[in-house]
């Protein structure tokens, strides 16, 4: 029994070394596929607000400021995300701009789907989880957790 014991901790020890380095490679990755779908609106305007004429189905918005609501929730909040600036806000504001993503698009093909699936769990880990410790959360707010902050 001691032995397993030695053995998990050893395990949870490196994992926890390595923590941050996944913690840092899952925000880079699900926030540069935001990333690049923003700067691709940007770079045709015109195109861009076609799209949320004709193909996005966005309900309550005209398409020009879906269009330009859309295009700057994937320029900002991914960029916050990668940085690990702002706490879990960007990670729980894609997650439901993934759902709109989905839910508005009515032609999206089975793989398209599982491609949002996938960045859903991601963000929502990171919205529970956090951006961990390589993030200028980490690094600009040190903040004590609040069981730490009150008098014993």
């Amino acid at each position: 029994m001691n032995a397993l014991c030695r053995l998990n901790t050893l395990l949870n020890t490196l994992l926890d070394l390595i923590a941050p380095v996944i913690d840092l490679t899952a925000r880079f990755w699900v926030g540069w596929v935001f990333l690049k779908s923003g700067l691709v609106k940007i770079q045709s305007w015109e195109s861009t607000v076609m799209l949320f004429q004709y193909e996005y189905n966005v309900p309550l918005l005209p398409p020009q400021l879906a269009a330009i609501m859309g295009t700057v929730t994937e320029l900002v909040f991914p960029a916050l995300l990668i940085l690990g600036l702002f706490g879990r806000a960007p990670a729980v504001i894609l997650f439901f701009f993934n759902i709109v993503a989905v839910l508005s698009y009515p032609d999206i093909s089975p793989a398209g789907v599982n491609q949002h699936i996938v960045w859903g769990i991601i963000l929502a880990m990171l919205a529970v989880h956090g951006n961990g410790k390589l993030s200028l959360d980490s690094l600009f707010f040190r903040c004590k957790p609040a069981s730490q902050n009150t008098a014993a």
